[in-house]
């Protein structure tokens, strides 16, 4: 089976969840539309768990709240959607 294509500027969106102040990358972004992400990732979190994440996208970085809305798909290929909020104004990346 095929992955779904990505909509949106999901190409050049990274997700990373933020724990005990490290940033880790285990979320693929497949579409981010609006306050919805929908994503692939090696774990498999509760619904209704929440996550701090920071979003990089078009060369600015935010960060925001990711409560798990569902899961859809087989197993091999499950997307995990995700509901933004409290999404901080997107800010310029500095690399460094």
């Amino acid at each position: 089976m095929t992955r779904p294509a990505a909509l949106g500027d999901a190409a050049s969106a990274r997700m990373l969840v933020q724990d005990d102040g490290k940033l880790h990358d285990v979320l693929e972004v497949v579409e981010l539309v609006g306050t919805i992400a929908r994503v692939r990732s090696p774990f498999l979190f509760e619904i209704g768990e929440e996550l701090s994440v920071r979003i990089e996208q078009a060369g600015a970085v935010s960060e925001a709240k990711a409560r798990v809305r569902a899961h859809t798909g087989p197993a091999e290929e499950r997307v995990t959607e995700l509901e933004l909020t409290a999404r901080s104004e997107p800010r310029p990346m500095v690399n460094g």
